[in-house]
């Protein structure tokens, strides 16, 4: 049984906030700013549009007239700015993981975000949930978990004590060796007050940073419904790895032990850099908002079309929302990964 009622909730829950890092002239964004800031503009109407909107920033007032520029004021009333310095802006992976519970307050999970496993620089990111914490933008109780590599991109939950991860990242270098997969399950299981783990062994995409996020590949949706990238072409590079991510899934099960729904999504097109590196394109990196889901699209008509209506069958009750992120990936990551949602419990908006 799940400790003291707490649970961390399913993305579909409601709602009050969700944050963005916006990105600036110190990140790697730099060479294509103006292309992502156009993103990141088409991100906040959306979400502005339908419940509160959190920016981190180091340049505020920059921010505010850009914003200013391109909302209503009706979205810049929902708009919530925290001053922070900031790395980079994959808010999924330096933002709070929040539990609720109907019987305490909520907490707000501090995990330590080393930049994938010491990859990149990530000290500046590290401190964007202390920084919102001392300035009380969210409500619930600060619990310091920074002994313990955790990126919210690595974990799906069901809402009902359900984890979904993949052993490839959280067992990754430079993430909590020593320990082993035991241990760590131990640790997440106590500190997320989840009941079990599903622990996905196959799936990677080419140019992924991350070790093979779980927000890539598969991702819980309402009514025991997984979705997941499906590859069918074997002439392409993820096709076996994707296979066997597809056949794993067919064995897991519910916790009244009922296969899960499986709705597959197709493989986005093929998208290189400059360079003639591949980049991680991906249809799972969608994210639920209230209403609606925000679903990344990579300007291919065909395949952005099939994601949708298959998104549709996950989530009838939601609008399909397309945010062009062709800019998003020159970066390896995409929609899912520079958001993180808030529950209605720990919003100012409630």
């Amino acid at each position: 049984m799940r400790n003291n009622k707490f649970t961390l909730p399913a993305e579909w829950h409601e709602q009050s906030a969700v944050q963005l890092t916006w990105p600036h002239s110190g990140t790697d964004w730099r060479p294509i700013l103006k292309d992502v800031t156009r993103c990141y503009l088409d991100m906040a109407k959306a979400i502005a549009g339908r419940q509160q909107l959190i920016i981190v920033t180091p340049e505020p007032y920059e921010v505010q007239r850009l914003l200013r520029k391109t909302l209503s004021a009706a979205n810049m009333r929902r708009i919530v700015l925290c001053e922070a310095p900031s790395n980079d802006t994959w808010a999924r992976d330096h933002g709070f993981l929040t539990l609720i519970s109907p019987e305490a307050s909520s907490r707000l999970l501090d995990f330590k975000f080393n930049g994938w496993g010491k990859k990149f620089p990530s000290k500046f990111d590290n401190c964007i949930c202390r920084r919102m914490a001392r300035q009380g933008i969210l409500t619930g109780r600060y619990e310091n978990h920074l002994d313990f590599v955790l990126e919210g991109g690595s974990i799906e939950s069901d809402g009902r004590g359900t984890i979904m991860t993949t052993s490839q990242c959280l067992l990754a270098p430079n993430r909590n060796q020593p320990l082993s997969q035991a241990q760590i399950e131990e640790r997440l299981l106590k500190t997320l007050h989840a009941e079990r783990i599903l622990w996905l062994d196959h799936g990677n995409l080419a140019g992924d940073d991350t070790d093979g996020h779980i927000d890539t590949l598969a991702r819980f949706c309402p009514d025991d419904t997984i979705a997941y990238v499906q590859c069918l072409d074997t002439s392409d590079e993820h096709y076996d790895e994707l296979t066997r991510m597809e056949e794993q899934l067919k064995t897991f099960r519910t916790p009244d032990d009922n296969p899960y729904r499986l709705i597959p999504l197709p493989m986005a097109k093929a998208v290189f850099d400059e360079d003639g590196n591949r980049l991680p394109a991906t249809y799972a990196n969608f994210l639920v908002i209230n209403g609606a889901v925000l679903m990344p699209t990579y300007g291919n008509p065909d395949t952005d079309l099939v994601a949708k209506e298959q998104l549709s069958k996950a989530f009838p009750q939601h609008e399909i929302l397309g945010i062009d992120c062709l800019p998003l990936i020159i970066q390896h990551g995409s929609l899912h990964c520079c958001t993180m949602q808030f529950p209605r419990q720990v919003g100012s908006e409630k």
